[in-house]
């Protein structure tokens, strides 16, 4: 698609979310990266690198660092190369160096460890929650994924050539031949080039309450719509996840998992009792005429039961050492 023709969400959107939706009560831009970390001699991948703002510790209920302190909105405004670390990232790299005020490197970026996030474990999906990095949005955007904060608005910058190269020795000609015409500063200001506007990956939020968040979604899709110039007949460029539905559906996929496993073990049970019950109506059917004989001189229902059981067990042996010797010795009559 062409320049500008392809809206993504924006720094912008968070603020407006905040400002204008009652429902919601904490929102964090965030801004993903895949790379690599390295400290010293080693390396590793995390799983998650975010850029992101001091409400994503709120939101993801993480204020209470294990030790340091959090980043702060300062060091968002001025793109500042600082960073939490969580548990995983402290064993697999630094050791059983203290982190605080190491550097370590990200996609040759060096950051400065001001906090250690405490250990939350594996979420419902099974990824590891303490595996993560966490730097300021701008810094992860400008110096880690994007190009330099200096030019950011890439799009608009003037690539028209200077009509005079140097002007001390005057080696070259004043006026240089082009390939295209250059537009005068008429036509420039007439057809301006298109911005590139700065856009993030995912805006994380948070309601007031639980009760709010169907009123909180139903918000952020009126401000996004709005903000986006959407008409009434035009699908959302957007998507809103609700972390419920997906507990949800996670809660039913264990239900259904667990009945089927009830299934199975009842299935079993019944089986199982099957293959008794013949067991025992076979034995008691051969030994009709014994067991008559032990009742009439005196034998008591559990003499009989251990009888039954014992001679069972023996039979089973006995036809097991009987097979045995016939694959050794090559048949019966051997």
């Amino acid at each position: 698609m062409g320049i500008g023709t392809l809206m993504t969400l924006t720094p912008q959107d968070a603020d407006a979310i905040i400002k204008e939706c009652s429902a919601v009560g904490d929102v964090a831009p965030i801004v993903r990266a895949r790379t690599q970390l390295v400290y010293g001699n080693r390396n590793w991948v995390p799983t998650y690198v975010y850029g992101t703002t001091l409400s994503f510790l709120k939101i993801r209920d993480w204020m209470d660092l294990h030790r340091g302190k959090a980043f702060t909105e300062h060091d968002v405004r001025n793109a500042s190369k600082v960073c939490l670390i969580g548990q995983t990232i402290v064993k697999q790299l630094i050791g059983d160096e203290t982190p605080i005020g190491k550097e370590v490197r990200v996609r040759n970026v060096a950051f400065k460890v001001i906090g250690v996030l405490r250990e939350k474990g594996a979420n419902m999906m099974g990824m590891d929650q303490d595996d993560i990095l966490l730097a300021p949005w701008t810094t992860i955007k400008y110096r880690v994924v994007a190009s330099s904060l200096a030019a950011a608005n890439q799009s608009s910058t003037n690539t028209a050539s200077t009509t005079e190269v140097n002007t001390l020795s005057k080696i070259y000609p004043e006026i240089q031949q082009n390939l295209y015409p250059v537009l005068s500063d008429t036509e420039q200001a007439d057809s301006p080039m298109p911005i590139r506007f700065t856009n993030v990956d995912q805006i994380l939020t948070a309601a007031q309450s639980a009760v709010q968040i169907p009123r909180a979604i139903q918000q952020i899709t009126t401000v996004l719509r709005q903000r986006h110039h959407l008409r009434a007949s035009d699908p959302n460029d957007f998507n809103i996840r609700d972390m419920t539905e997906i507990t949800k559906a996670m809660s039913s996929t264990t239900e259904l998992l667990t009945k089927l496993l009830l299934c199975v073990a009842i299935i079993s049970l019944i089986v199982g009792g099957i293959g008794i019950m013949n067991i025992m109506l076979v034995s008691v059917t051969e030994r009709t005429r014994e067991i008559g004989l032990r009742m009439a001189v005196g034998a008591e229902p559990g003499d009989i039961m251990r009888h039954l059981n014992s001679k069972t067990i023996a039979s089973g042996l006995i036809a097991c050492y009987w097979k045995s010797g016939e694959a050794l010795f090559g048949g019966r009559n051997n």
